[in-house]
């Protein structure tokens, strides 16, 4: 009882009290915003924060390795054999392995599950349908074979290789079948109770979560990977950057997150406090949207063109962010295969004058949707300023994360400052967002910004294909230069996460995707 009586003072409401406090030795207090999450199905989460708390739930056939995820480790799969066709896996389940619940994880749960997420057909169904699978047809490609066997193959021209690393996606995380099964409410495949609940293998499961509160997430002691070192985590959903740094510095919390600058810098040296600089595959990028009929000059090439010439890239990340953000101008982050580093573009006021005025584009006007957590007001205001000074007026809509997504996901939005991680570690998971749009209802970016590009699309298809890595690696290379240049997309920052823990706190790992957030190794 006085756990549950612990974890509820946590997860309700934390003392932000000046005088310096101490969580619990077997509790994680963790400070961040959660105002994002959607849903925690990992069939339809698809926000930062849910893609975060899955990989501590729920567990996948196989995942890139912690320290190098350009190599894979089996994880509820003990291996695998490629087909002589190039066109399937054979996977051998591992021995033992057990869901929260108890209950043995066998080729019903892997099947059900993969099936179960692209006939649910939600937002991150699209990179399971990246292998041609669709609801009419995943069921004769994803086959239990015995108890502790599942066969895959796939229709689409790819190689084995880039079907593994589709696989590792949250998406493709393993359900158990039997304990959702049981929560299915009008034929929803149990998603509504999934909203709040778990039923995963992973070395935590969701005690409980109150939207836009917190997120009390509790031990699996019998996960295939081992019992996590803490009892409880509390992920409290706190809402200004400013607060945050106030828990983690009087020690009302264990770790803080998404702190702006201003707060890292004030931390910076002090007693108790440790400062953790991290890698991301985040790129950031202004989104114009070209389907906007209320704004057509957003579909004008030459508007999106003088955009490129607006921001104000080095003043950005290297003045206005303090370091935490460098210039980087290409879809594919850097340390991802194929990235491409070049920066063509600088803040010229005066040459994208003369691009909006041979367009005979005067006076034109867009709304800015814009994330109400740092870094992204002071950007959209960095933004406001130098488009202003070429005659464009920029009016800042702030909003939740959630806002923000629902505008984009249904495309009322003018222009987003937004920010992509990949779904997989391969090139293809943000080539095929950025660089295609197959205009078959597929919510690509391209798709999002009405950016029609069939020769593009069928570029993109080709390099996924392509079995040479050089010759892959020369694809990407030319669809990054393309779409740096000639897109409603002006990419311009990558991201440098900093997280502020307590310095009693040890093991955690972070990696350069979003759901490579790793809590099962940290002690206190």
């Amino acid at each position: 009882m006085r756990l549950l009586h612990r974890v509820a003072l946590f997860a309700v409401g934390m003392s932000a009290a000046v005088a310096h406090a101490a969580t619990p030795p077997d509790i994680l207090v963790v400070a961040q915003s959660l105002d994002d999450i959607v849903s925690l199905d990992p069939a339809e989460g698809f926000e930062l924060s849910s893609v975060q708390a899955f990989t501590s739930v729920y567990e996948r056939l196989a995942e890139p390795d912690r320290d190098d995820p350009r190599q894979l480790d089996p994880v509820l799969a003990q291996s695998w054999n490629t087909g002589a066709d190039g066109h399937s896996l054979t996977f051998t389940l591992r021995s033992g392995a057990t869901f929260a619940s108890g209950r043995a994880v066998d080729a019903d749960d892997v099947v059900w599950s993969l099936r179960r997420a692209v006939t649910l057909n939600r937002a991150p169904a699209f990179i399971l349908n990246e292998l041609g699978w669709t609801a009419a047809n995943v069921a004769e490609h994803v086959i239990a074979l015995d108890a502790a066997h599942v066969r895959i193959t796939w229709p689409k021209a790819v190689g084995p290789s880039f079907a593994l690393n589709v696989l590792t996606a949250p998406v493709a995380s393993i359900l158990d079948a039997r304990e959702v099964r049981a929560h299915d409410v009008a034929n929803d495949a149990g998603n509504a109770w999934l909203h709040l609940h778990s039923a995963g293998s992973g070395p935590f499961s969701i005690r409980r979560y109150i939207p836009h509160e917190a997120l009390v997430l509790a031990a699996n002691p019998s996960s295939p990977g081992g019992a996590p070192h803490v009892r409880t985590i509390v992920i409290k959903n706190v809402a200004d950057a400013a607060t945050r740094r106030l828990l983690v510095e009087v020690g009302d919390a264990d770790i803080a997150r998404d702190l702006g600058p201003d707060q890292v810098a004030a931390l910076q040296g002090e007693a108790g406090l440790a400062t953790l600089r991290l890698p991301s595959a985040a790129v950031h990028y202004l989104l114009l949207n070209a389907g906007n009929t209320e704004n057509p000059v957003l579909a004008n090439p030459a508007f999106w063109e003088a955009a490129r010439w607006l921001v104000d890239y080095d003043g950005i990340a290297n003045t206005l962010l303090k370091g935490t953000f460098e210039v980087h101008q290409a879809f594919l982050a850097n340390g991802v295969p194929g990235a491409l580093n070049t920066t063509p573009y600088h803040l010229d006021i005066a040459r994208a004058k003369a691009i909006l005025a041979r367009a005979g584009i005067h006076d034109a006007t867009l709304t800015l949707d814009v994330f109400n957590q740092p870094p992204f007001p002071d950007i959209a205001q960095s933004l406001q300023a130098t488009f202003g000074a070429a005659g464009i007026t920029v009016r800042i809509l702030p909003g939740t994360a959630s806002e923000v997504y629902a505008r984009t996901r249904t495309r009322t939005e003018q222009a987003a400052w937004l920010y992509w991680i990949p779904d997989y570690f391969d090139p293809n998971s943000t080539a095929s967002a950025f660089a295609s749009n197959p205009e078959d209802g597929t919510a690509t970016i391209a798709a999002r910004a009405a950016w029609h590009i069939p020769a593009l699309t069928d570029l993109t298809r080709q390099a996924v294909a392509e079995r040479d890595p050089a010759r892959r690696i020369a694809l990407y290379t030319q669809i990054q230069t393309h779409v740096q240049a000639n897109s409603p997309f002006v990419i311009a920052l990558q991201a440098h996460e900093q997280i502020v823990l307590r310095s009693n706190v040890h093991g955690y790992q972070q990696g350069l995707d979003a759901d490579m957030v790793y809590y099962d190794r940290v002690s206190k």
